[in-house]
């Protein structure tokens, strides 16, 4: 290599153990170094962990990282660039297209493909791998269902962890999922026989027809209409399982035809030497350029180096003692272990760590370590209870000290704290850690060298580090909070099964330097802000002082109530409002709002504020564009469309807003909550009415949203968009809640949100009709309003919320907590009540009162007061300004408007 020139890496393969690799090059440096990554897919490299995510959803964002890490300096990602041969003597990688990519280090990272089943059919059925592949069957759902008019026997055959993924997600798409699989019990490689009929028990109940036991001997089909439609499922019994279509999910196969492609090129120059054919030459006659697994993979060392200088595996594609894994964990660790050896490390591999811990149709199932209790003297721990579909195993040493391994299926809460101990000394009984037989686990302290995050492999000492302030971050400053530590330390950030045992080592190092763990609201509550609502709800208060003196930390019984603070007055505030509707600002409650909400109008930075009517799902008569037309130019106002849809008047001072308000109300305009953490707006594109690709009338919901959530109170800002179509130009998905139509309905996504940090809405549930869809948007939006923090967006609080969506979709679909009626009843109740606060102040000479600019102020404005409103930054009129006006007034220098010398009104 030319010392003056960069060394050159090449990574083939751009699935998530190539990504890793990139970025943990770059954490260490790309200093006179280039990166080149070919990948065969002309996607960004993506999460195929989160696949089941794009088989519900098309538009799903899968990609891993930010899109930002490609654009840097010294990395280069070319997409559509299959490689299909080595030049080892010229150290060159060879694409389908032709193309040559020289390399002085070479990373294999191919993983693997979708196992296949050699029976007839089989060319008619669909493998759950690739984005590709799960789009194929999203469109085969919708197309037969379409067909056939029913709902649709969809066969899963593999019981196994992707199996009984795709079968999930078959059954989203709404269709009757059927699993077949030649065990005896499901997930036979993670489960014992115990823990895989518990398994399919839980499956069952959940409308999972399973067939085990059995393997199939073909696919069978008919020609309907020229083509070849799938009818059914034989087996190897004679049995017929009836299916309108096939996914196969057996497993997968390392992506190993490199190798073989030399291996094979080197054989067959040597049974040319030896005169013999290749299939006549002799394993042992040949010397293989690299040495592969029995059943398939490149085998590596401990440094995740192969036979080959300078070639290293990863991965799927890397066989390390006899298995290739296809686990995030691992592959992640060998990405490391390579980007740390080609920094001069010394980094090596220790072998897998297959933990699992997954949710399948809302079943737990977890298993780690030596599961089978395969170790000499292993004992087994069980607590099994048919009835309930619960099996939990813990697997120890003979004398019951030491952890080895365990399983849980149907609740598998002991796994996040179990997990880092194994091959450690428990410090209770075994079987104290059995949730399911004891009322709760005994607490756990975590060793340092214990790896807490195995999907980063970071340790409990690192977590402690970041905690105390020793960490690798920037600075030495101590990390007090969940996400800065996530962020820190990447733990927590993939699969995210640690992260309530993350939580739990935060408080507990917290507790540890006297730093007092709390939920306080604030200092005049102990209580969080969850916990406040649901007591003031409970005793149906209505007064801040009696919020006060019966919940504050110094209240005095009967005494004057403290006076609270920026933080509790504003939350109180939004709880009052939004569990009684009365008007924010009286009974007292003016105190407790910011500036905005006092004023009912969103303040300036030049003290000046802005007028933004409700203008639902951007519908608007000429009529009334004309009418704020009107208000801008009599009031000077500056204009500018928003990107809610909606019309910004900005510029009034504070005692015009009852003039303008006056005429805005007189015309049917309400106030569209600009100003109040509450429902701003529901976006909509035109929709069917308009849009030739539309398939539901996308502006009537979003009316008919926007009147029923207007004025509702809420933790933060609420914003909600309905797209007419896939096509998705509301962007429905970047809101709280986002509604995209379906030509079976609306899809109902919730959790997302724009911003600094943007979040993509999930998806809650799929072709609901109208009445349903409003039902799971009152359920969520006031499990929020209880629930969240605040100042929580809706995004942040799914994200510490545990569960996540998987627990807001057990309470808003399943109504796991039973108070799906009472949300709903809540959120009628705000129907109900709502008055138009603008509406209410101008009958009130009371309320009026407030926006006097001062107490004494005259009814008659001061008119030697000038001021010039450029873009909604008002300044007093200079002197050359004022004469250049002449007769018609003074004019903006560079314009035509004139600009009055008087602040009244023009009529």
């Amino acid at each position: 290599m030319n010392k003056n020139q960069p060394r050159r890496i090449v990574v083939v393969g751009g699935g998530p153990a190539a990504h890793r690799f990139v970025e943990a090059m770059g954490s260490r440096g790309l200093s006179g170094i280039s990166l080149t990554i070919l990948t065969e897919e002309t996607h960004l490299p993506y999460d195929r962990v989160a696949l089941s995510r794009a088989l519900a959803e098309t538009d799903a964002n899968l990609t891993l990282g930010h899109s930002s890490m490609w654009e840097q300096e010294g990395i280069t990602l070319v997409t559509s660039a299959r490689a299909v041969d080595l030049d080892l003597e010229a150290m060159e990688v060879i694409t389908a297209t032709g193309d040559r990519y020289g390399y002085d280090e070479l990373v294999l990272a191919t993983g693997s493909n979708a196992a296949r089943l050699p029976i007839p059919g089989n060319e008619h059925t669909h493998v759950y791998r690739t984005l590709e592949d799960v789009w194929a069957i999203n469109r085969e759902v919708e197309a037969l269902t379409a067909k056939l008019g029913r709902t649709i026997n969809a066969v899963t055959i593999g019981g196994g962890l992707l199996g009984l993924e795709a079968a999930a997600g078959l059954q989203a798409l709404g269709a009757n999922p059927v699993i077949i699989d030649g065990g005896k019990w499901l997930m036979g490689t993670q489960l014992d026989e115990g823990a895989g009929e518990a398994m399919g028990r839980l499956i069952a109940d959940r409308g999972f027809q399973v067939h085990s036991g059995v393997y199939p001997s073909a696919v069978l089909t008919s020609r309907i209409d020229g083509a070849h439609q799938v009818t059914g499922v034989e087996m190897a019994d004679g049995r017929i399982v009836g299916a309108d279509m096939v996914v196969v999910s057996i497993g997968v196969r390392p992506r190993d035809e490199l190798a073989r492609t030399l291996n094979a090129r080197a054989k067959g120059k040597a049974a040319e030497s030896a005169g013999k054919s290749p299939e006549e030459l002799e394993d042992e006659d040949f010397l293989p350029v690299f040495r592969m697994g029995a059943r398939g993979g490149i085998v590596i060392d401990e440094t995740c180096a192969t036979d080959v200088e300078h070639v290293w595996a990863i991965g799927e594609v890397a066989n390390f003692g006899g298995l290739c894994v296809g686990l995030v964990a691992p592959a992640n660790t060998m990405a490391e272990i390579v980007a740390d050896r080609l920094h001069d490390g010394d980094a090596t591999f220790a072998g897998f760590d297959t933990a699992t811990k997954l949710k399948l149709s809302g079943v737990e199932v977890a298993s780690f370590g030596d599961a089978f209790a395969q170790s000499d003297g292993a004992l087994e721990i069980v607590y099994a209870d048919p009835a309930r579909g619960v099996y939990q195993k813990i697997v120890v040493t003979d004398d019951a000290k030491t952890l080895l391994g365990g399983i849980f299926v149907g609740d598998a809460s002991p796994y996040t704290s179990l997990r880092p101990l194994q091959g450690r000394e428990l410090p209770a009984e075994p079987g104290a850690f059995l949730s399911a037989a004891t009322a709760s686990a005994p607490d756990t302290e975590l060793p340092d060298d214990a790896t807490l995050c195995s999907c980063n492999n970071v340790t409990a000492g690192s977590i402690r580090d970041a905690i105390n302030g020793c960490g690798s971050c920037d600075g030495a400053e101590p990390v007090r909070e969940l996400g800065a530590l996530k962020g820190c330390t990447r733990a927590g950030t993939q699969c995210g099964s640690c992260v309530p045992m993350l939580k739990k080592l935060l408080e507990g190092e917290l507790a540890k330097s006297g730093i007092t763990v709390s939920k306080a609201l604030c200092e005049h509550f102990e209580m969080s802000r969850a916990e406040l609502f649901e007591a003031i709800r409970s005793l149906e208060l209505t007064s801040f002082d009696d919020i006060m003196r019966r919940f504050g930390v110094r209240a005095v019984p009967d005494g004057p109530a403290p006076l609270g603070c920026d933080i509790c007055k504003p939350a109180i505030g939004s709880i009052l409002a939004s569990q009684h509707g009365a008007y924010v600002l009286d009974g007292g409650r003016g105190a407790l709002q910011d500036t905005n909400d006092r004023a009912l109008a969103n303040m300036q930075k030049n003290g000046t504020y802005s007028v933004v009517p409700r203008i639902p799902g951007g519908e608007i008569t000429p009529e009334k564009l004309a009418v704020i037309a009107r208000v801008a130019e009599t009031y000077n106002l500056y204009t500018k469309l928003t990107g809610a849809l909606r019309i910004d008047l900005l510029g009034a001072r504070l005692e015009q807003l009852p003039d303008i308000w006056k005429e805005l109300v007189e015309a049917g305009f309400e106030s569209g909550h600009a100003y109040g953490k509450a429902l701003r707006n529901v976006k909509s594109c035109v929709g069917s009415t308009w849009c030739r690709y539309g398939v539901q009338d996308s502006v009537s919901m979003a009316i008919r949203l926007e009147l029923r959530y207007r004025g509702l109170r809420s933790p933060h800002k609420l914003k909600m968009g309905v797209s007419g179509c896939a096509r998705e130009c509301a962007e429905a998905r970047a809101k709280d809640v986002g509604v995209i139509a379906t030509a079976d309905g609306w899809n109902v996504y919730v959790g997302g949100n724009g911003g600094a940090n943007p979040v993509h809405g999930q998806l809650l549930a799929r072709d609901l009709d109208d009445a349903t869809l409003i039902a799971y948007i009152d359920r969520f939006l006031m499990y929020y309003i209880r629930t969240a923090d605040r100042l929580q967006r809706t995004a942040h609080w799914m994200a510490e919320l545990e569960g996540g969506l998987d627990h807001v979709h057990d309470v808003v679909v399943g109504d796991s907590l039973g108070i799906a009626d009472e949300l709903e009843s809540a959120i009628a109740h705000h129907v109900d009540a709502y008055e138009d606060e603008w509406a209410a102040t101008l009958r009130d000479p009371e309320r009026l009162r407030r926006f006097r600019s001062f107490v004494n102020a005259p009814d008659q404005k001061d008119a030697s007061i000038v001021n010039i409103n450029e873009r909604g930054m008002d300044r007093p009129a200079t002197e050359e300004e004022i004469r250049a006006g002449g007769d018609s007034g003074p004019v903006l220098i560079g314009t035509s408007i004139p600009v009055r010398t008087s602040q009244e009104p023009r009529r």
